[in-house]
């Protein structure tokens, strides 16, 4: 398994994350820039464990940016005019133009996800959606967009650890509910979704980056690297 293998040790302490997140902050703008300056397209989504940081990676990732330049569309459950409609569409009417960068917290690969452990989808729609997802995505690139796709990993002891903290802290408290909790108690099965996600939709043109997310510090600047790395067409 995949995710069995990711090394979640791996940590910055503060003065080296300091030091990291200020030489890459000019390079995030030079990155933003280029993508307005030369009409560019780029979709970053983040995927992953509750709690495992997505927030707070796409905070430091956008701080550097200039405003009008992206936007953040944070996917909840769908209204009843979504569900109407192809699950996809949702995502198509929120996606960039030319010179703009779109991030996505979660995305469509709820369909294969939530949808799926949750039940809101049949076997049949959320076994389709791995094909449907890889021609979406195709045609996303082969029309020239940039596609960054990241899923942040941390161990069932850390999540833990971080809904202790968010029950506890007033700052932090809206972020837990019922359902992260519920969501906890079917760790297995997510664990089993993923690794079937990782398994069908890495593709050449829409890699999956996993993000050792233990060590928030690590993890940000992590991010950084690969939207800087991509973006400067140096990706292996």
């Amino acid at each position: 398994m995949i995710l069995d293998k990711i090394d979640l040790t791996k940590s910055l302490n503060k003065k080296e994350y300091k030091e990291e997140y200020k030489k890459l902050e000019l390079e995030v703008l030079k990155c933003q820039l280029k993508v307005r300056d030369e009409g560019l397209k780029v979709i970053v989504l983040f995927e992953g464990w509750d709690a495992a940081g997505k927030g707070g990676a796409i905070k430091r990732l956008t701080n550097p940016m200039d405003p009008r330049g992206f936007r953040v569309y944070s996917i909840s459950a769908p209204t009843d005019d979504e569900k109407s409609r192809n699950y996809l569409w949702r995502f198509w009417i929120h996606l960039p133009g030319k010179g703009e960068i779109v991030i996505f917290d979660r995305s469509w690969y709820g369909r294969v996800l939530v949808e799926r452990i949750e039940k809101f989808a049949t076997e049949a729609e959320w076994k389709r959606a791995y094909d449907e997802i890889n021609n979406f995505e195709k045609t996303l690139t082969d029309d020239g967009a940039i596609l960054l796709k990241f899923f942040f990993h941390i161990s069932r002891e850390e999540q833990k650890k971080r809904f202790e903290e968010r029950e506890t802290e007033p700052l932090k408290k809206y972020k837990i509910g019922k359902e992260d909790f519920r969501n906890r108690g079917k760790w297995d099965e997510y664990l089993v979704a993923y690794e079937d996600m990782f398994e069908k939709t890495d593709t050449p043109h829409a890699k999956w980056h996993i993000i050792e997310g233990n060590d928030k510090n690590f993890a940000r600047i992590k991010i950084m690297k690969k939207f800087v790395k991509k973006l400067r067409k140096e990706e292996e």
